[in-house]
């Protein structure tokens, strides 16, 4: 029997954990560097591997080519120059049409985010940012 205090009082596991114990890998994809900070930190403290982050579409493109299959999860910002969330969205999709994606978009693109859904993102994100709303979408996302 384990005496009481050895009970880790608020023990849970962490969110970014797959059930083998290994850390779920995030591609971040945003061109602000503050998005993207902010992001990394919500998933790094949760457990979570930020594999890469990219500012641009086509970036995040590349990344996602370049560490498939290995990638769990991207982060997808929609207005981003060089090349926006919804058309890298569209072409992370047909390279890997089981990739999971959660659109990130500020408020007031609903019209967009509908349209990412359908064409195959998994979920989305609004900004600014609330850490627990992150974690519940990653996470319903990934243990789908």
């Amino acid at each position: 029997m384990i005496a009481k205090s050895d009970m880790p009082i608020n023990e849970k596991t962490a969110e970014g954990l797959k059930p083998e114990g290994v850390p779920y890998r995030v591609l971040v994809v945003d061109d602000s560097m503050f998005i993207a900070k902010q992001l990394g930190q919500i998933f790094t403290s949760e457990g979570f591997e930020v594999a890469a982050t990219a500012a641009d579409g086509a970036q995040g493109l590349e990344k996602y080519k370049e560490m498939h299959p290995t990638i769990d999860l991207v982060t997808m910002d929609i207005t981003m120059p060089v090349m926006d969330g919804v058309t890298a969205l569209e072409k992370i999709l047909e390279f890997d049409k089981n990739a999971s994606i959660i659109m990130v978009s500020a408020l007031g693109k609903e019209d967009v985010v509908k349209k990412c859904l359908l064409m195959g993102a998994k979920s989305y994100i609004v900004k600014p940012l609330d850490r627990k709303k992150v974690l519940e979408r990653v996470v319903s996302v990934l243990k789908r």
